[in-house]
């Protein structure tokens, strides 16, 4: 019991040193750290113009279909390298999501994706042929896995509990503009080689990796649990508003001897393991693991098979993105204010209806409701994306907080790895792709009922301390 209070006054006592009015030293480093979220955007959604289906006026380089893949065997091949991305965002979520948590810390976790990331990008373009392309995206794919998780949990333990949510959905929103860049770079570049792309997005990355390396703080609380006391306090120093710095000395935290003899025997995946170990915490872990796939299958679903529609690609996409910003702007107006558990179910529910009901309108005459049910589907897709990320945050403590929702990205990523297969197959049957997406999400999003309500709680430190909270 003591153990607990201890944690919880930690807690109260970073709060009160943080402060919790808004300041613009925190609101810049939350939105440096979340602009990683522009470029993550550009590089998961980039292959709906790399490779997208050739016009029959276009010059062949401008699509990575129309230079390699003959008439017969596009239709198969020109979904495998959106589908390989995802497949390497998976295993790289798996195989680096721990990292965040234990030896390298989110920032340094963060600089590391980004910058991998933005340099397997600039080698894609200059693949010789579609299995060098294959290979290098899934490469891209892999590197970039953590990028969302790190940045998502970094910037919101670097502000204080009131400014929380709204920290988080900070990256939402240039996760939306980085989108929306695409069509805009693309349009501009139409009539030119598809490998100009990767430069416009990745050559940029390079250089923010950079900054956020030199002007970003790391998580005070990740610093606490890891026993580095020195960095700890300086971090503080660094966030905290000029009048609390005088409060900061190493005395007030006398409780960080424990937390340093706790991680004597830490392994690279003693997070996955404690979370294996504790069966509300694996209970909570798969059936928000199970929410995810259906929400994932429809977010990055929906926009590659926007060229299955009889409207413009350009501007559909350019809808489907800006469809994002409402999404962000309900979450960020009602995270704090809403139930997450009913939410979440009401925007995969409506989320899942208007896809289905995309199949049922298939006609030329319905282009335009077609057009509309898609858009809705997809902003409660989005939504729902956004809402399960905060309330993943909120379901875990921040000793296991980067790995669980690091293991929930992977499921959300997972429902991607399908959507490529699903929309080519929906090229002959729509019911393939839109319909099996409406299902999809519809069932998934009723496993939230198996969830506890998180609204207005405090982050627990420590799975005792949660343990402690649930038994109250």
């Amino acid at each position: 019991m003591s153990n607990s209070k201890n944690k919880i006054s930690l807690d109260e006592k970073i709060e009160t040193l943080i402060g919790s009015d808004f300041t613009w030293n925190g609101f810049l480093q939350a939105f440096m750290v979340s602009f990683a979220w522009f470029f993550d955007a550009q590089q998961a959604f980039i292959s709906v113009f790399t490779d997208a289906e050739p016009q029959t006026d276009s010059p062949a380089y401008t699509s990575t279909v129309s230079e390699w893949l003959s008439t017969s065997t596009g239709s198969i091949i020109s979904g495998m390298p959106a589908s390989f991305f995802y497949m390497g965002c998976l295993i790289g979520g798996l195989v680096l999501g721990t990292l965040g948590d234990t030896h390298l810390g989110r920032k340094n976790m963060l600089v590391f994706s980004c910058f991998s990331m933005a340099l397997t990008g600039l080698l894609t373009m200059l693949s010789p042929n579609i299995w060098i392309y294959i290979i290098l995206r899934f490469l891209s794919g892999f590197c970039r896995a953590s990028i969302a998780t790190c940045s998502l949990v970094l910037a919101t333990e670097l502000v204080g509990r009131k400014w929380r949510g709204r920290a988080g959905i900070i990256g939402f929103f240039c996760f939306t503009f980085g989108f929306l860049s695409l069509p805009l770079l693309a349009y501009l570049n139409r009539g030119y080689s598809w490998r100009l792309l990767y430069l416009y997005t990745n050559l940029p990355t390079i250089i923010y990796s950079i900054l956020v390396h030199y002007l970003v703080c790391e998580s005070p609380r990740w610093l606490y649990v890891k026993g580095k006391k020195e960095q700890f306090i300086e971090t503080l120093k660094t966030i905290a508003p000029k009048e609390n710095e005088s409060s900061l000395t190493l005395s007030v935290f006398v409780s960080l001897k424990e937390c340093e003899n706790s991680n004597s025997g830490e392994n690279l995946y003693s997070a996955i393991m404690i979370l294996w170990e504790k069966k509300w915490a694996l209970r909570r872990l798969v059936v928000v693991m199970v929410v995810g796939f259906g929400v994932g299958m429809v977010y990055y679903g929906m926009p590659l098979g926007l060229g299955n529609l009889a409207y413009n690609l350009y501007l559909s996409v350019t809808l489907n993105a800006i469809s994002e910003i409402p999404a962000s702007l309900v979450t960020f107006f009602l995270v704090d204010k809403l139930n997450k558990r009913s939410s979440l179910l009401c925007f995969c529910l409506l989320s899942g209806v208007c896809s289905v009901m995309c199949v049922m309108v298939n006609d030329e005459k319905w282009e335009e409701l077609q057009i509309g049910l898609e858009l809705v589907s997809f902003f409660s897709a989005c939504t729902a994306f956004d809402v399960v990320l905060i309330y993943t945050m909120e379901l875990f403590p921040t000793c296991v907080r980067n790995s669980a929702l690091s293991v929930v990205r992977q499921a959300l990523v997972l429902g991607g790895v399908f959507s490529p297969i699903l929309v080519a197959a929906g090229r002959k049957n729509v019911f393939l792709s839109f319909g099996v997406f409406g299902v999809t999400i519809g069932i998934c999003g009723l496993f939230v009922l198996c969830l506890p309500e998180t609204r207005g709680r405090m982050f627990c430190d420590t799975m005792d301390e949660e343990e402690h909270n649930m038994n109250c």
